[in-house]
């Protein structure tokens, strides 16, 4: 009699539900924030490139002989103060951290641990100010290094592309450890925008 009743009896159902719930709630809580963070950090590095590869494309290509082109120091600080104006940790990267491919690629990069507060992956910038694509034809999205395209014998666009890569800490999966999952999400957000040479 008291075992039947005992079967019954609900009064704990609630909490067993709960406990139950729990680590999907707390999942779905952790990546609602964590992948608006990361879409949120996208648009903003976006607009960076984007606005730098317009700057550094309505400027004159004659310098690019030198070591540190003005359009290029044009575009490099158009986004260092972007993110520092839209509160994103710039890695305290300068002028001084770049690698120079001829002709026409200069790569700012800062990575490793003691980034001042900076996800380990850190912050990359590429500006290449001789990117080119065919004119014609089938013309595919530029790389984050902004690798030319092959002109294939056609006339080719000469152009600007500028890539922003940031390391970005995803919360998410420790949550979906929870789980029992194990997700492998990207270490670093990408924006690469092109602007046709203006001169």
């Amino acid at each position: 009699m008291i075992g039947q009743r005992l079967w019954r009896d609900d009064r704990a159902a609630q909490l067993v539900e709960f406990a139950v719930a729990l680590p999907l709630l707390v999942v779905f809580v952790v990546g609602i924030f964590d992948f608006s963070g990361a879409f949120t950090l996208k648009q903003k590095l976006t607009n960076a490139a984007r606005d730098a590869a317009r700057a550094a494309a309505a400027d004159p290509i004659n310098d690019l002989s030198a070591t540190l082109p003005v359009s290029v120091t044009d575009a490099f600080w158009m986004i260092d103060n972007f993110l520092v104006a839209n509160q994103i940790n710039d890695c305290g990267i300068n002028t001084s951290n770049v690698t120079i491919t001829r002709p026409s690629t200069w790569t700012f990069s800062v990575t490793g641990s003691s980034l001042n507060g900076c996800p380990s992956d850190g912050l990359t910038i590429t500006i290449n100010r001789g990117y080119f694509y065919p004119s014609i034809g089938t013309v595919t999205p530029p790389t984050w290094q902004c690798t030319p395209q092959s002109a294939s014998g056609q006339t080719a666009v000469i152009s600007t592309c500028v890539s922003v890569k940031y390391g970005y800490q995803w919360k998410f999966g420790r949550a979906a450890s929870l789980l029992g999952s194990t997700s492998a999400l990207p270490t670093s957000i990408i924006a690469t925008a092109v602007a046709m040479n203006e001169n």
